[in-house]
């Protein structure tokens, strides 16, 4: 395995921890993880709170370096005729 590889696999686990974890804290109908941390309280007052906003930023800016580490990691294994 080239060190590319390596880290890009790396790269694709954690970033997959973190993509369960954040999509975990985002409030559903029933409710999520995110009123733990204080993600509902302003929630009931109309519109999304500044904490949800961000936490939709992260999990799309976690989401795109997810995608971009699978597209990359399967050009390495195609480019090396694995």
């Amino acid at each position: 395995m080239t060190p590319w590889i390596i880290t890009t696999s790396i790269v694709l686990l954690i970033t997959s921890l973190l993509m369960v974890t954040l999509v975990l804290m985002h409030k559903g109908k029933g409710g999520g993880l995110s009123d733990m941390f204080g993600g509902g309280i302003s929630s009931s007052l109309g519109g999304s709170s500044v904490v949800e906003r961000n936490l939709d930023r992260l999990t799309i800016g976690v989401g795109v370096v997810w995608f971009a580490s699978i597209v990359v990691l399967g050009l390495l294994f195609k480019s090396k005729g694995a």
